[in-house]
């Protein structure tokens, strides 16, 4: 029997976040970039740990976000990320696949699992400071061939250009995407991630990309230039189809000569902003999975997102199936 199509299967970090508070003087102690990811390494990471106050374990990773706001919308979705044998990697396998999740990645023995301290702010705003661990080591060998040949759409984390094997892995992602009749979808990640790998993810975005997402930072360091608008011309230029964010200004998409604009969907109060674009990212797929117009795709996209910014951690807490069919959208 032949397995059934995916809306969509993800490629990332599989990464488990530990969340904590702090305030801006925390930050400029410990040179963390407010707003941004780093990279660090285990002692770093275990020097913040330790002088933190009281933190929560919750599995993430960008794509993986992404693909667990589809899943709540009541998509079928893969996910391909490598984890240690470790307790980090059994808290990931265990959420992910919880979810209703393909995931058939076998972990390393004796690898250690990729970890990312989320240190939030009063005003809601993360700052990840992230030990990649094994996740990076993600290699073309590492892919499920026949999972990626289901999909609809094979959604890729910029991130991933930190390891090694990124390149080669994400264009034999694309080359099986396309033989299995689906479409590559790539999120920038962070504007940080950008500035390191902008002519790889350049070539690769103008060589296989269908959809691509990014917040105005990232589509800004891109392209090199102040200029949102023209930055989002020239990304309407390099791939069919691109969504923008933009906070509080809400999301902008780009189509054949079109240009829409979604507001914000409102939300009482912002308490973390972590996962703010994956889940808008995973909204924004599940409509289109569903052959929804794309300012729906959009309002689906906000919806996720101010579901997953109202509280801590990157993962939504309530349904968001139902707060989309309590919105009408869909």
């Amino acid at each position: 029997m032949t397995a059934p199509r995916l809306d969509v299967v993800g490629i990332g970090n599989a990464i488990v976040d530990i969340i904590g508070r702090c305030d801006d003087a925390f930050l400029a102690r410990y040179d963390a970039p407010k707003g941004h990811m780093r990279l660090v390494d285990t002692a770093t990471l275990m020097g913040l740990y330790g002088a933190m106050g009281p933190g929560i374990e919750i599995s993430g990773g960008s794509a993986a976000n992404t693909i667990a706001g589809i899943a709540s919308l009541g998509g079928s979705c893969g996910f391909i990320g490598k984890t240690g044998d470790d307790e980090f990697g059994r808290i990931f396998s265990h959420d992910i696949r919880a979810q209703g999740v393909a995931f058939t990645n076998t972990p390393i023995a004796g690898a250690a699992t990729s970890r990312s301290l989320i240190l939030v702010t009063p005003d809601g705003e993360r700052t990840m400071n992230t030990f990649l661990g094994v996740s990076t080591e993600l290699a073309a060998t590492d892919l499920d061939a026949a999972l990626i040949g289901r999909a609809n759409v094979v959604y890729l984390e910029g991130y991933l250009f930190d390891g090694a094997g990124a390149t080669a892995a994400f264009e034999k992602a694309a080359t099986l995407a396309r033989a299995g009749g689906g479409r590559v979808a790539l999120s920038l990640s962070d504007s940080f991630c950008v500035d390191r790998h902008r002519d790889a993810l350049l070539g690769f975005m103008r060589a296989h990309v269908d959809i691509l997402f990014a917040n105005e930072s990232e589509i800004i360091a891109l392209y090199q230039t102040a200029d949102f608008a023209a930055a989002a011309q020239r990304a309407a230029g390099d791939v069919a189809l691109a969504a923008l964010t933009r906070g509080a200004q809400g999301s902008v998409i780009l189509h054949k000569g079109q240009t829409i604009t979604v507001p914000v969907h409102k939300v009482d109060k912002v308490v973390d902003t972590t996962g703010a674009g994956d889940l808008y990212a995973g909204g924004f797929l599940f409509g289109l999975a569903r052959g929804l117009a794309l300012d729906t795709c959009g309002q689906l996209g906000g919806l996720a997102a101010a579901e997953v910014i109202s509280h801590l951690g990157a993962r939504p807490e309530s349904s968001l199936a139902k707060l989309a069919a309590a919105a009408q959208l869909g």
